[in-house]
């Protein structure tokens, strides 16, 4: 069939007069029969790119006929023909109108998705900047790990704003944590969230919480309930009191207390004692727990405090071990020191996990390393004839070489290797007082 044209005057030869719709358009353009063409018309420039042609499927008769009639036709187009858009424009220029105009009135605004995408993408970078420098996650670089994760989920469709609620209650949840004082899901929920019920079973919230516990203790993230129980009970939560506990030696509160009694006793005849979160929860005032000595020293492993009783007995300072990762019982002990004036001295073993308990124990209770640089870690590398890799390094916020330092040696020096080092530095303490 021939396409050749018509002479083009008011289109389909009707006069433009009689007009209606605000932008004057013509009853007769926005028949049913002409829809086709200016939904076309009207997904194309949406699209927000430059548009030459349009395609139009599926015609019937009766559409090709309207088709034919306004671009001056002498045969139908077919029920699939491509429409040039300077074409329509020029059939149209007589009526004072566009293809954009009279698509628009018809089928509704234009949109410019191109524009929208642009706009999503910038919104979702901001998100994830936000994310990647969140304080919580500055002082932890394990969780950087987190971020990357959510990241690799993507963003669901069209819902950026409410990726980032989510996010911002995770955050108000994983800030309270770990709990010194194990209280109910419930509990914590309507304190960090408002609702009591926001971190229920597998919702959102929860989840991403989880992800980022797992990726703080390194370990797959919850598969089921009994699993979600045990990692919210890592973190003090909802937690057993009575056998929560840490270990100490040499604190000798000033309190009249009887926890602070009892640990004053047991550092007189040189003993360890086991503190339980639940007579934690009984001290009132964290001037009961207050310390004669100014520094109280936390060590990572209960090797190295049961090497400083064998060695310092009564005589050892302050010195608090929170056996691998902390409990609630060992944060709620050093936050309670704290507190009472004491300056907190953290050691622990230098490999991946290692790094990864001393920032959060920085984060969560401000303890200050000791003797935690990249030059005490190389300086303790002669000593170690075998040890095993590290395992995955996260930076140390407050040594930025000591990551590299341990990435580039590959070999871990665990707290055992340099307790004799850290007694020495117990002696010198001890003496001062």
């Amino acid at each position: 069939m021939s396409t050749d044209e018509r002479p083009t005057g008011s289109a389909g030869g009707r006069d433009p007069e009689g007009c209606s719709g605000r932008l004057g358009v013509p009853e007769h353009l926005g028949r049913k029969a002409l829809l086709p063409l200016w939904r076309a018309v009207h997904d194309r420039l949406s699209s927000g790119t430059a548009v030459r042609s349009v395609t139009v499927r599926g015609l019937d008769e009766e559409e090709q006929a309207a088709l034919a009639d306004l671009l001056g036709l002498v045969s139908y187009p077919g029920a699939r023909t491509s429409v040039r858009l300077n074409r329509l424009d020029r059939a149209l220029a007589p009526l004072g109108l566009d293809a954009r105009a009279v698509a628009s009135e018809v089928v509704g605004p234009i949109d410019d998705r191109a524009a929208h995408r642009v706009r999503t993408a910038e919104e979702r970078e901001r998100l994830w900047a936000w994310l990647a420098s969140h304080p919580l996650v500055s002082a932890q670089p394990a969780l950087a790990r987190w971020v990357d994760l959510i990241r690799a989920d993507r963003v669901p469709r069209g819902d950026t704003e409410g990726l980032r609620r989510r996010l911002e209650q995770a955050l108000a949840v994983l800030a309270a944590l770990p709990l010194a004082d194990g209280r109910p899901l419930p509990t914590l929920a309507a304190e960090t969230t408002g609702d009591p019920h926001a971190l229920d079973g597998t919702k959102a919230v929860p989840g991403l919480v989880l992800r980022a516990l797992a990726v703080l203790r390194d370990v797959d993230a919850p598969a089921n309930a009994r699993e979600r129980r045990a990692l919210w009970g890592d973190f003090g939560v909802d937690c057993d009191s009575h056998s929560t506990s840490v270990l100490v030696l040499g604190l000798r509160p000033s309190g009249a207390g009887p926890l602070a009694s009892t640990l004053r006793m047991w550092a007189d005849t040189g003993r360890a004692a086991v503190v339980t979160l639940d007579q934690l929860s009984a001290v009132s005032d964290s001037a009961e727990l207050a310390q004669p000595c100014p520094v109280v020293f936390v060590v990572e492993n209960p090797s190295v405090l049961a090497h400083a009783q064998r060695v310092l007995g009564s005589n050892c300072p302050p010195l608090v071990c929170v056996s691998g990762w902390p409990n609630s019982a060992a944060i709620a002990l050093l936050r309670t020191l704290s507190e009472g004036g004491a300056e907190l001295r953290y050691h622990g073993d230098f490999d991946g996990e290692g790094l990864r308990i001393a920032a959060h124990l920085m984060a969560v209770a401000g303890v200050a390393p000791w003797r935690m640089g990249a030059d005490d870690y190389l300086a303790a590398l002669p000593g170690v004839q075998e040890a095993p890799a590290p395992g995955r390094v996260t930076p140390a916020p407050w040594d930025p070489d000591l990551a590299d330092a341990i990435t580039a040696e590959g070999v871990a020096v665990h707290e055992e290797r340099v307790a004799d080092t850290l007694v020495a530095d117990l002696r010198a303490a001890a003496a001062k007082l």
